[in-house]
């Protein structure tokens, strides 16, 4: 069989909820001529890959799913992992899209021609030609090892949470969590009474809030199916109760102290006061980092086998880690609970624009894009979970939807106009990327008083983030406007471009 595939329409990079829910939008359209590269050999994105013990949402389940496609039947106000790569998989197949997925098929470069004005994808499962090319692989989907020295050299287990080895027994070893991030606090309380010793190695302490879950009645679930408006309006109620939660992250004082209060007086209401507490303390403004939700993540360190290190770590040597105060903490398995490469997309690396331009070097400052999704010197080329479209306080599913309303109608374009091709103008690119630039200032995530990686170190820049309300993004990036392009390359005189939304001070 040859290795030369196409010519396609459009080639989608990733099969998670953006590349799933983009086919889907183009299948609905009657758009059929394309076709999803899937490096691994499942549907799912980062919920195939985190299957980590306790791994869950802490996004409601109502509101972290398809518009299109609600799910009366979710288990638990916040779903498990197993339950959400379920619905991504059904979804795949009700929708009629396994059958345009091409599974063990990595993208190793993608190139545009000027000449032909099409892009070449090469990727492990072979050569793929189209006019579109779109990369959904998201933020979250190259796990980020810690840069700690002698780590190569432990002679137990090491691996990252988004790596978990499910044949691995922890049952009576000594365990080491690196990192108390959104992950580590779903793991440590799961695995702490099953292991020996568990020591939790932490940098900066997150802000934790209640998680209220609890499991859907039957009632309510036949309610759900049978008046389908009561699920909508559930939905709807959610997505606006975390709307309110984004008036905080603009650091007004009195909406910072009061969730801050919160957050606190929920450490305090499950750790006595005394050294425990003082290091579970935040030091920054909360919002500052991600704020986590969890009942038993604190409740697991008054365990006699947990503790909490908060000495840096030095090195790591054949039998554990050592930290700056000259202890060596004896381990078994070292689990890396540490991010992932967000802030500079792997997959910039592999893109290649007009002239040879690489994605990665032209973001060698920090990403931009125009409505998130458009890159001068980059035709007919789209991007769904890139620059400036995380949430700190709502659904990223909604957010995708949004990106996706914009990315099918600038495809339709190209497909329906004779020129066959569409590039954004860079002065439009670089208007847009000032404005969000402008609305970062004044936010918690630059002026809060830590590092994180919504933030780009390179610049400084607010690049992960989106700085204001779900709604207004949906507002700002889902419509599509072919004058912000400029076809065949030419430079339309734009005045400024659609005012970002802004919370009334």
């Amino acid at each position: 069989m040859s290795n030369q595939h196409g010519p396609y329409d459009v080639v989608i990079a990733g099969a998670g909820f953006a590349g799933i829910g983009l086919a889907t939008k183009l299948r609905r359209e009657g758009l059929n001529n394309f076709v999803i590269l899937e490096r691994a050999d499942d549907v799912g994105g980062t919920w195939r890959d985190n299957h980590y013990p306790g791994a869950a949402c802490d996004v409601p389940s109502h509101l972290y799913s398809f518009a299109h496609r609600p799910n009366p039947d979710w288990s638990h106000i916040f779903a498990p992992q197993k339950e959400i790569l379920e619905y991504i998989r059904a979804s795949a197949r009700e929708e009629q899209i396994d059958d345009r997925i091409e599974f063990n098929a990595e993208v190793l470069s993608a190139e545009w021609s000027d000449l032909d004005s099409v892009w070449t994808i090469i990727s492990s499962a072979g050569t793929y030609t189209a006019r579109v090319f779109i990369s959904a692989v998201g933020h979250l989907s190259d796990p980020k090892m810690p840069a700690i020295q002698g780590i190569e050299s432990f002679a137990g287990k090491v691996f990252h949470s988004a790596n978990w080895d499910d044949d691995y027994e922890l049952a009576g070893k000594r365990v080491a969590v690196i990192g108390t991030g959104a992950s580590s606090v779903q793991i440590v309380p799961s695995i702490a009474p099953v292991v020996e010793q568990l020591t939790v190695f932490q940098r900066s302490a997150p802000y934790i809030t209640a998680r209220p879950d609890r499991e859907y009645t039957t009632a309510e679930k036949r309610m759900f199916h049978r008046l389908p408006e009561t699920l909508a309006a559930q939905r709807r109620d959610m997505f606006w109760a975390n709307e309110e939660r984004y008036a905080q992250r603009r650091g007004t004082p009195s909406l910072v102290q009061a969730v801050q209060s919160a957050a606190l007086n929920h450490l305090a209401s499950q750790i006595p006061a005394g050294p425990l507490r003082d290091k579970l303390t935040p030091d920054y403004t909360i919002g500052c980092k991600r704020i986590l939700k969890s009942d038993d993540y604190f409740p697991a360190f008054l365990q006699a086998n947990v503790s909490l290190e908060t000495t840096p770590i030095v090195e790591v040597v054949g039998s554990g880690i050592r930290t700056a105060d000259g202890a060596l903490h004896e381990l078994d398995v070292i689990v890396a609970s540490t991010g992932f490469e967000a802030v500079d997309l792997p997959i910039a690396h592999r893109v290649y624009g007009r002239g040879r331009e690489l994605l990665a070097e032209r973001w060698n400052m920090g990403m931009q894009a125009y409505a998130t999704v458009a890159v001068n010197g980059f035709p007919n080329f789209w991007i769904i979970n890139g620059p400036n479209t995380g949430l700190g306080h709502n659904s990223s599913v909604y957010v995708a939807e949004a990106q996706i309303e914009h990315i099918v109608e600038a495809i339709s374009h190209v497909l329906e106009s004779a020129a066959g091709m569409l590039e954004v103008a860079r002065a439009v690119e670089d208007a847009y990327s000032a404005q969000v630039d402008s609305m970062s200032q004044g936010t918690v995530w630059l002026d809060g008083g830590c590092r994180s990686w919504y933030v780009d170190a390179r610049s400084n820049r607010l690049t992960t983030i989106w700085p204001d309300f779900a709604f207004s993004f949906r507002e700002v990036n889902s419509p599509f406007d072919a004058e912000r392009y400029g076809d065949d390359n030419s430079m339309h005189e734009i005045e400024g471009i659609r005012p970002i939304g802004q919370l009334a001070q």
